[in-house]
């Protein structure tokens, strides 16, 4: 007889908000092939230079009463974005300080990032455990959010997490933050800086590359060991820019300050790419998809460049018979490496299954689960898109295991297990 791995649910649960919000740049146009013998920028900032005093003021209370809320310092964000079209128009010389900022409104928009979906988590270690309670580790969630016309971008999380006890998920800032871009100057490099940002749920990545422009996709986050005392964070996920996506690598050490660059290599036309969270034999390692349908194993001196690789698994089992995907970097334990695996079966249904990889040698499968570790309930199978359990991370602390998952494209909970649960079901 088959088993079934022990799971435990935490009455916790992540759903979108659309009060979550952040102001990013408005464009409005004329359509394609219209001449009207000037641009919609143009005419609006003459309208807005044609302001007397007295309704340039009511104009830009109300602008501060509505954004006040929710953003933090608006007059400063307000000027910046009069400084990032100051050059698409004339008279940008003849704007004090009111109509400038009001020129900012004018070319800015409020957008509920997390409106329509918040799903596909990952969980670290926080790197900051001071002040945590006995036992309790602090971690970091990422999460996708989707909002008006299907845009993916990835917001954050905090909690608390007790193996074998409480879980606590802190509650979000009603604040979100723009990053400062420090570069953007090429179609495969970005840097952001969020000094505004209080905690970190008020840190929002939305798409500033090309390849981005459609969306940021299911980061995999990992506490990534240097091999000298230090850790990174690193996360992989996929840049849709609407017509193609690509796989981009996330770097942070502080979770303030960001960089986005792009994978290169046949390997990276492929989504759901999954680090290892450290050198293994000098080379890093990488788990793949490239093919769509089975998980590869890559390896590269170079973080950035991934080429080649082996087949590693193929689906075997009838809930898995479609496709098979990693459900997050691999974890370390004292058996090998313990990886998450989805597999795709019938009607679409996406499941959550598990293997184990050989410590020293990763291209070597010492077991796996026959059966999935977790399935779509009848409680958990509708949404945006049914039928669907999924995750971009788990945590293991000790022989405990966290493991936050998305339903059905929508919103996120959480289940408990340990390592010797799964290992036990393995086959």
């Amino acid at each position: 007889m088959i088993q079934r791995a022990k799971l435990r649910f935490p009455h916790v649960t992540l759903r979108p908000d659309p009060s979550r919000t952040l102001v990013r740049p408005f464009e409005p146009g004329y359509p394609r092939g219209f001449d009207a013998g000037t641009t919609r920028t143009q005419e609006t900032v003459n309208l807005i230079l044609s302001l007397g005093e007295a309704e340039l003021t009511r104009q830009l209370e109300g602008v501060t009463a509505s954004l006040d809320e929710n953003h933090r310092d608006v007059d400063t964000m307000l000027r910046r974005r009069f400084d990032e079209v100051a050059d698409h128009f004339d008279g940008a010389d003849r704007c004090d300080d009111a109509r400038r900022r009001l020129i900012g409104a004018y070319f800015s928009q409020e957008y509920a990032y997390e409106s329509a979906a918040l799903f596909n988590p990952s969980a670290v270690l926080h790197p900051d455990q001071s002040d945590v309670g006995d036992g309790e580790v602090r971690f970091i969630l990422s999460l996708r959010g989707i909002g008006e016309g299907h845009l993916s971008s990835v917001t954050f999380r905090t909690g608390r997490w007790k193996p074998g006890g409480t879980l606590v998920v802190d509650d979000p800032s009603s604040v979100s933050m723009q990053p400062i871009i420090e570069r953007a100057d090429t179609d495969d490099l970005a840097r952001l800086r969020y000094d505004g940002s209080e905690t970190l749920s008020e840190t929002v990545l939305f798409p500033v590359l090309p390849s981005q422009r459609q969306g940021i996709e299911d980061l995999r986050l990992v506490r990534f060991d240097e091999g000298d005392g230090t850790f990174a964070y690193h996360g992989t996920y996929t840049a849709f820019s609407g017509a193609e996506a690509r796989s981009e690598l996330l770097t942070t050490t502080d979770f303030r300050t960001f960089e986005m660059r792009a994978l290169t290599g046949d390997a990276s036309l492929g989504k759901g790419m999954a680090l290892f969270p450290r050198r293994i034999d000098g080379l890093f390692a990488m788990l793949g998809r490239q093919d769509n349908k089975n998980i590869w194993l890559l390896r590269s001196d170079d973080i950035l460049h991934w080429g080649g690789g082996a087949k590693l698994i193929e689906p075997r089992y009838p809930w898995e018979f479609v496709q098979m995907g990693n459900c997050g970097s691999p974890i370390e334990v004292d058996e090998g490496w313990l990886v998450l695996t989805h597999g795709v079966g019938t009607v679409r249904n996406y499941c959550i299954g598990a293997c184990l990889l050989d410590k020293n040698d990763p291209s070597k499968l010492l077991a796996r689960t026959p059966r999935p570790v977790l399935a779509p309930s009848p409680k958990q199978r509708d949404g945006y898109v049914p039928n669907v359990v999924y995750s971009c991370g788990a945590l293991v602390v000790g022989r405990d295991l966290l493991l936050p998952y998305a339903v059905a494209d929508s919103f996120t909970a959480f289940a408990t297990t340990t390592v010797d649960d799964l290992l036990a079901v393995m086959e």
